[in-house]
């Protein structure tokens, strides 16, 4: 149990630029911006979870070791709904004995991994 309350979530990543990066979360994910901060834009994902992006030059031109993942149970909707949109794919949807899930990897345009999942068993 949780010493105290913890009543939202948000992640923030870096973006050396934050309109690609909005036009991105916003038209092609279809995020709600919840917060316009001016260097800063922080999204709706959902329930009480947030995605922040924060105008920053000196950010790594290659991020890696982060993979931002939505889990849904319309993998393939979403996959096509990026395909539409003319996002390029990582790895195509497959299931993955491993861990047990059916998932796809796609990369925003900061080169942040993006993973639409759904795991075989529901997560408690």
């Amino acid at each position: 149990m949780l010493p105290f309350p913890i009543e939202q979530q948000i992640t923030f990543f870096y973006t050396r630029d934050l309109s690609a990066t909005a036009d991105f979360y916003e038209r092609v994910l279809g995020l709600r911006l919840a917060r316009d901060q001016g260097h800063c834009r922080i999204y709706h994902v959902a329930g009480n979870a947030y995605l922040g992006f924060c105008d920053r030059m000196d950010r790594p031109t290659s991020p890696t070791g982060v993979v931002f993942t939505l889990v849904t149970g319309q993998v393939d909707e979403w996959c096509a709904h990026l395909r539409a949109h003319g996002v390029t794919f990582e790895k195509e949807p497959e299931d993955n004995a491993t861990y047990r899930i059916y998932n796809a990897f796609v990369r925003d345009p900061d080169g942040y991994l993006i993973e639409i999942q759904r795991f075989w068993d529901r997560l408690e």
